[in-house]
């Protein structure tokens, strides 16, 4: 004797199954988008660290040999207090430069999984509205 036929409740059980199907479909769909934008992240973090190292390394290098460089030409005149100033503001506003570029890489990696919010986000508020 099958009970749950008796007492109404296949269809219900029916729908309950339907709904589990739909709910573990949705997630796999989650975790595929959110695996795609991990992977955008990754790629997005690494090009600023990238870009981090080398704004660094060139910063450093360019700013001794260049400002030495500079400074040596002028030694021997008397613009050479002048020269080292230029040459200081030369490179500030260059690694003011680098600075902007950098915060922008940062601002744009620190928006991932925008997608997986937004869609995680509908799902809460059609989950919210069934109730």
């Amino acid at each position: 004797m099958n009970w749950i036929s008796l007492l109404g409740l296949d269809h219900l059980l029916a729908r309950v199954r339907v709904a589990a199907i739909e709910g573990a479909i949705a997630a796999e769909d989650r975790l595929d988008l959110a695996r795609l934008e991990w992977q955008d992240q990754k790629r997005s973090l690494l090009q600023l660290l990238i870009l981090a190292v080398a704004v660094t390394g060139l910063t450093v290098v360019s700013m001794v040999v260049l400002s030495i460089a500079v400074v040596v030409h002028f030694w021997d005149t008397p613009h050479r207090g002048l020269a080292g100033w230029l040459v200081s503001a030369v490179w500030l506003v260059l690694w003011v430069l680098a600075l902007v570029g950098l915060l922008r890489a940062a601002r744009r990696a620190g928006n991932g999984f925008t997608l997986t919010r937004q869609e995680l986000a509908q799902d809460w508020r059609d989950i919210k509205e069934q109730l």
